[in-house]
């Protein structure tokens, strides 16, 4: 009895304050990812063990991207200081879409432009399409020769401590404009939702 008293307070309490986001959606029930295993720029293994007791912001991408990728890493580079303020555990993971072509040196290089903090992770498609579709990201290859483009997704995917999936920040498209996340949408949702977490 006393249990469910308790239920009944916590949930009248998270849905008496619900959350004004701007730019994302938390899911109702988190989700714990699928076993998973790529490499990071460093060669290291990267699994579900590397969510553990950490916040994960992931996206997707290719390094010869010509416009989404390096204008987003700027982006979250930029907004980086700030989620760590918020939440000391932060990492930001930038999956790779283009196996064949983003070796190892190349993530290294590539990311590093931007922070040498964040992870530049990736696998074979048969491990890397679906960890992707997992986390609710699509891409695909476009092209038939070696300068072939990934068409990919632009939003975020933020993974909680306990490696569940947990929200998407989708971006607001305006017409002949890139999509993109605005920095203080992103920060002020990621702060409600780690306040919120429990």
């Amino acid at each position: 009895m006393l249990l469910a008293i308790a239920g009944g307070i916590a949930y009248q309490k998270m849905h008496t304050e619900p959350m004004e986001l701007a730019t994302s959606y938390v899911f109702e029930q988190p989700r714990v990812l699928a076993p998973f295993t790529l490499a990071d720029q460093y060669g290291n293994a990267f699994t579900n063990q590397s969510l553990q007791g950490k916040w994960s912001l992931f996206f997707i991408g290719y390094t010869a991207c010509p416009d989404v990728c390096p204008t987003t890493l700027n982006k979250l580079a930029a907004a980086y200081p700030q989620l760590q303020k918020i939440a000391s555990n932060v990492q930001v993971v930038f999956v790779s879409a283009d196996p064949k072509r983003d070796t190892q040196a190349k993530r290294l290089d590539y990311i590093n432009f931007f922070n040498k903090d964040f992870k530049a992770v990736s696998a074979e498609h048969s491990d890397l399409f679906p960890f992707s579709r997992d986390l609710g990201f699509v891409y695909a290859m476009v092209g038939d020769d070696s300068d072939y483009q990934v068409d990919h997704s632009a939003s975020y995917v933020l993974v909680s401590p306990r490696a569940e999936k947990i929200a998407v920040f989708k971006t607001k498209p305006k017409p002949g404009q890139l999509p993109q996340i605005i920095n203080a949408d992103l920060i002020a949702d990621f702060s409600q939702i780690v306040q919120s977490w429990h």
